[in-house]
């Protein structure tokens, strides 16, 4: 994997190339929230969860990862930075996978980064259908060719340059600035590999999925010794958690929200709404597996972890663990780490699940 070092549109990046990189909140704009999450090292490759904050956005200020409204989005960056408390203001971002055409491929060994540029921008040309000044393109070298020594596996990205500078402006617009620009599924990587540690051998050679759960998709990515081996999309999310309780108590969207996040609904919530709704989600986890068994050489899954706000429901990992027969964890990149007594670790236990990218991009912090 691109193990966090992948970026967009370098002239953003200059601090970066100092041998100390810049102090940095970890920001993650999804379509129902804003993420900070802010680290700092304790030495030995440990790290310390600063502060966190998580502020609400407006209904459809994001669409499918698309800033639809950036002044609203504006607002909520800013005040998630305020109730953040830092003095930090040097960003790490990240684009959704959506929004972005990676592709594998493989070039001579020992060339220079300018050589390697040209020919990257080359290979380019074949697999994005714009125009490359429309992109910002990036690439990065992941090892040697297993089949051929004298080759390197390179990973080639693209972005809209509208997708990149929309959140560079969102920033801009409140006085912070962005010096990296990630991807939101390899910041969950960076991320994921904090909590794999912790699997026996260290989660070596077995096969892990991670199952984000957003607000209307669900992304798979599955992975073997860090290397991204299958990802896909599913139209499945949080939001028809929210609906089903809209037409079930007859609420308006903001006040099944409410509920929702308070627990302040009816008796029969459980077993009239939640309960179905989490073996639908269950069933569509073992529909992802599924097509990831019949589309690839692969025949199992070792483990399974959840991210999202929606995987914060109490006992999900179970029912999940039941239908699809894979150990089933909750994410929390943040178990292993040193905590100030300000956080309530009971609160961040329920928000961690959604802290997963924001999380990913505050480590950019300590690249090497």
């Amino acid at each position: 994997m691109f193990k966090g070092k992948f970026q967009f549109n370098t002239e953003f990046l200059t601090n970066l190339v100092k041998p100390k990189t810049p102090p940095l909140i970890g920001v993650d704009i999804s379509s129902s929230s804003v993420k900070m999450v802010e680290l700092s090292g304790t030495g030995k490759g440990a790290y310390r969860l600063e502060r966190y904050t998580i502020e609400s956005l407006p209904h459809e200020a994001v669409v499918d990862g698309n800033i639809m409204n950036l002044e609203q989005v504006g607002d909520a960056v800013l005040r998630c930075w305020k109730r953040l408390g830092t003095r930090i203001k040097t960003l790490a971002m990240a684009v959704p996978s959506a929004a972005v055409i990676t592709k594998k491929i493989v070039l001579d060994a020992g060339q220079t980064e300018d050589e390697m540029e040209g020919q990257v921008e080359a290979e380019a040309n074949q697999y994005i259908p714009f125009a490359l000044e429309e992109v910002d393109l990036d690439f990065q070298v992941l090892g040697p060719d297993p089949e051929n020594p004298e080759q390197v596996e390179v990973m080639l990205a693209a972005a809209r340059k509208e997708k990149v500078e929309d959140r560079v402006a969102v920033a801009e617009t409140v006085g912070l600035k962005t010096v990296v620009m990630d991807i939101d599924s390899f910041a969950a990587q960076n991320a994921l590999e904090l909590m794999t540690a912790e699997l026996p051998d260290a989660g070596r050679d077995q096969t892990i999925a991670l199952v984000d759960i957003g607000a209307s998709i669900m992304n798979v990515n599955v992975l073997l010794n860090n290397q991204s081996v299958y990802m896909r999309e599913q139209p499945f999310g949080g939001l028809q958690l929210t609906q089903e309780i809209m037409r079930t108590f007859g609420l308006s969207m903001e006040e099944a929200d409410a509920a929702k996040r308070n627990g302040n609904l009816p008796e029969n919530y459980q077993s009239d709404v939640l309960g179905p709704f989490m073996d639908t989600l269950a069933l569509e986890v073992v529909r992802a597996l599924q097509f990831f068994f019949t589309s690839t050489a692969y025949s199992q899954v070792d483990h399974l972890y959840l991210s999202g706000g929606t995987a914060s429901i109490p006992d999900l990992a179970e029912v999940v663990a039941e239908r699809t027969q894979v150990n089933t964890l909750i994410a929390n990149p943040f178990a292993g780490m040193e905590l100030p007594g300000r956080i309530k670790q009971g609160q961040l236990l329920v928000d961690a699940p959604s802290l997963l990218v924001s999380c990913g991009l505050a480590l950019r912090r300590f690249d090497a």
